[in-house]
């Protein structure tokens, strides 16, 4: 496999406190990488930074041999990367197929982007993708209605039409109850294989973490803690990283 991301020696800092410290990895084309740690440990500063959002203090991200800093298009950044949240990031008010297709914007000018709020364009790439996730038959439902799992899905679809290469997910299922959340986050991986796409999900659940992803990325105060294959992270690794210090 290629390599796709090169993190070197990023660092972030937010007032007094340390964000992330020296932080380094590479990840290729096609893996699936679970972020896992205590909170405040600095996995969504870090899925911020590989998203784009805000630069690091120091060090540099490096995508498909080009430094994050310099792509500046966001029609061509989308192609690259896309993100989900666990808040869903969806416009409650709208139907379900204009959020879906909020995903082709990176690929449309913008009367068509205009023209789409009235009559939606390429409602062929919104009814492929929900019916992917289960809900082809929510294609006109005001989103708002929808349950939590059923928003995450619309979430997924919207991801589906964007098809980027990367896929940065921020505690993607931690709004939702066990059920639904091994339902979405299994979809979310399978979608991620078949499109061969490289995903990077930031979880709670070490549960979830080792029964879906290959590779287990794990920070502390900031700092990589370990970094290993999903089958060689031992319940003692887990045990030590959240453990808390012992005051003396």
């Amino acid at each position: 496999m290629a390599e796709i991301i090169n993190v070197n020696r990023i660092s972030k800092n937010y007032e007094r406190k340390i964000a992330l410290s020296s932080l380094s990895f590479t990840v290729e084309k096609g893996e699936l990488v679970a972020l896992i740690g205590p909170s405040g440990a600095g996995k969504t500063t870090l899925l911020n930074m590989l998203g784009a959002i805000f630069p690091p203090d120091q060090g540099e991200i490096v995508i498909s041999g080009k430094q994050i800093a310099e792509m500046t298009d966001q029609k061509k950044r989308a192609k690259k990367i896309g993100m989900i949240r666990q808040q869903f990031d969806l416009v409650g008010e709208l139907p379900v197929i204009h959020n879906v297709l909020a995903g082709r914007l990176s690929d449309w000018g913008v009367m068509k982007s205009l023209v789409s709020l009235l009559i939606p364009q390429d409602k062929d790439y919104a009814t492929a993708a929900l019916d992917r996730v289960g809900l082809k038959d929510k294609l006109y439902e005001r989103t708002s209605k929808l349950s939590g799992g059923e928003q995450q899905r619309v979430a997924l679809a919207r991801l589906l039409v964007q098809s980027p290469e990367i896929v940065l997910a921020d505690e993607p299922v931690a709004s939702l109850d066990p059920a639904r959340a091994e339902d979405v986050l299994e979809l979310l991986v399978n979608i991620a294989s078949e499109e061969k796409q490289t995903l990077i999900a930031s979880l709670h659940s070490v549960e979830y973490a080792r029964k879906y992803f290959d590779r287990l990325i794990a920070l502390k105060n900031g700092e990589l803690f370990f970094d290993l294959p999903s089958s060689s992270v031992s319940d003692d690794h887990i045990k030590r990283l959240y453990s808390l210090k012992e005051h003396s």
